[in-house]
């Protein structure tokens, strides 16, 4: 049969009496349960991958079974139940003062690096021999079973001493740290609330529990739970100050939870002396988090009002930027119908004396002719280059759609492509079906795009083949043109079709280029409801380009 402690009745439960533990038990304990708990798992949650989040955490969990063993001790009414509650505590007690040591090494080191690993074997080597002596006559040596307490052996002022000593070592480690960081370092701001918050903590905690034990008043040991509240109010600041852990929380929904949780944790005290008491305290508490909340609402209402201001100022800035892009385009629209009369002209000239109709030409001015007609001809093809993109910007871009046969373009492209291909010493392959595949498209638009994709191809690779494929695929109808050239760094894909884009490895090569005709084909296919894909398995590795458009 179980043995009752002498003053207690098991009326909740069949197991506690709530009516033998003092009203300030439920008012300082289970809020610290509450707001440590809470907290832990809002670092936690919120950045999962952080250690630091990890170690506070474990902080709070072991934080908050240390309470509720503590709790358990007051309230519980079997001998058994508080005989195993005093065996248990060194072991919940212990870890809150390892972790803070291990948090406090983390958070006050600039890049955040883990604990070298002998400090993790002396933290490990601590907890080892509490473990070994809990269930010793170290931890308890005996059992009072009319005073329902535990008679503490040496552990316990082994424990203290360790307290203690783990007090300077953090402080310690954030003096030493704080003393490093250079001044104007957001960070020497944080050590110095986190020290100040995890030492005042750590002070209260063990200096009321010997206290409480020293004085034989247990209810001293209440004061220690309040550490953990100041300790979790500095890091709350941190939070919503310096966006610590990487969160960021308003100012407004801390402190209105910090309110709920105090307001709520007075309906626990029935005691009227004790009851005024704690409203008194709960009153102050409340005017001074009031008034920070109105601050930080008040702060927090100026700022939208600047991000307001500064919206509405970023939307004038906006249009005018609209403005100006529409005058750029309009700009370089009339400037190239300017230049490309002239270079229409001198390409005609150039054709007419290379054809003989003013004479023969001696083979010195037919050379130099040929490399006029030749740059001429690269001009007006950057000129419609820029031309298009003022097009499709403006959405002037028109579209003229018929029904063909997509093999014929593509053979159109590379019977007039092929002298440039053999010019270059490189080998061609065609897998181009026999039967028709139709598309509805923009002749003369689509043949600009598989020559723009074929040029490039021929331009990139220094030697070797090219292979141009024409093939069915579901709905889809694709023009896939792969080479041997000087591939294309996989990072690099993306922003090939940026206007004005070329890769690294473009620029390195003697092939010159303005980085709009994949721009301009993109946007082309794109307004036919298709796509243009690249592949390449990196330098030096060739690249494939597949044009798709919708099959008919």
């Amino acid at each position: 049969m179980e043995i009752l402690c002498p003053d207690s009745i098991p009326a909740f439960l069949n197991f506690f009496d709530l009516s033998i533990a003092p009203s300030l038990l439920f008012y300082t304990y289970i809020p610290t349960i509450i707001i440590s708990s809470l907290l832990g798992l809002f670092v936690f949650i919120k950045d999962k991958k952080s250690l630091l989040s990890k170690i506070l955490l474990l902080i709070t969990i072991f934080f908050s079974l240390w309470v509720l063993d503590i709790f358990i001790l007051w309230v519980a009414t079997y001998n058994d139940a508080i005989m195993f509650g005093w065996q248990i505590t060194p072991i919940l007690e212990v870890p809150i003062f390892l972790l803070s040591i291990y948090f406090t090494y983390i958070f006050t080191n600039k890049n955040r690096k883990d604990i070298k690993p002998y400090v993790k074997i002396i933290l490990l080597a601590i907890m080892g021999a509490v473990f070994v002596l809990l269930p010793t006559q170290q931890n308890i040596t005996s059992y009072d079973i009319l005073s329902c307490e535990g008679i503490l052996g040496n552990l316990w002022s082994f424990m203290y001493i360790f307290e203690f000593i783990a007090i300077a070592w953090v402080a310690g480690i954030c003096i030493k740290n704080y003393r490093r960081i250079p001044k104007g370092d957001l960070l020497k701001n944080q050590i110095f609330y986190v020290g100040i918050g995890i030492v005042s903590f750590l002070v209260l905690f063990v200096s009321s529990n010997i206290l409480g034990e020293t004085l034989e008043v247990q209810q001293i040991s209440f004061i220690g739970s309040i550490g953990m509240v100041l300790f979790l109010a500095f890091l709350a600041y941190l939070i919503i100050r310096y966006q610590a852990f990487n969160i960021k929380m308003i100012g407004a929904q801390a402190l209105v939870i910090a309110l709920v949780v105090l307001i709520g944790a007075t309906l626990l005290v029935q005691d009227p002396f004790y009851s005024q008491i704690i409203i008194a305290i709960t009153l102050v508490l409340v005017i001074g988090l009031g008034y920070s909340l109105t601050q930080s609402v008040k702060k927090e209402v100026k700022q939208r009002e600047q991000i307001e201001e500064l919206a509405e100022n970023l939307e004038v800035a906006n249009e005018k930027l609209k403005e100006l892009d529409q005058l750029k385009s309009e700009f370089l629209s009339l400037a190239t119908h300017q230049i490309r009369a002239p270079l229409t002209a001198i390409k005609g000239y150039s054709s007419m004396l290379l054809e003989g109709d003013f004479g023969v030409l001696p083979q010195k001015a037919t050379d130099s002719v040929q490399t006029i007609m030749k740059s001429c001809q690269n001009l007006i093809k950057i000129v419609e280059d820029f031309l298009n993109i003022s097009r499709i910007e403006q959405g002037r871009m028109v579209y003229e759609k018929s029904i063909f046969d997509i093999k014929e373009i593509v053979q159109e492209v590379i019977k007039e492509i092929k002298p440039n291909i053999d010019k270059a010493g490189l080998s061609l392959d065609l897998n181009i079906p026999v039967e028709k595949i139709n598309v509805n498209a923009d002749r003369n638009k689509i043949k600009q795009v598989i020559g723009n994709i074929v040029d490039n191809s021929i331009k990139y690779t220094p030697h070797g083949q090219i292979n141009i494929s024409v093939f069915l695929d579901g709905e889809k109808v694709k023009i896939a043109v792969k080479d041997s050239g000087t591939g294309i760094d996989p990072s690099e894909i993306n922003k090939l079709f940026a206007k004005f884009s070329r890769t690294k490895e473009a620029n390195k090569t003697s092939v010159t280029g303005t980085g709009l005709g994949l721009y301009v084909a993109k946007k082309i296919i794109e307004a036919h409801r298709g796509d243009i894909k690249i592949y390449s398995e990196g330098v030096g590795k060739g690249s494939t380009f597949t044009i798709e458009l919708p099959a008919l």
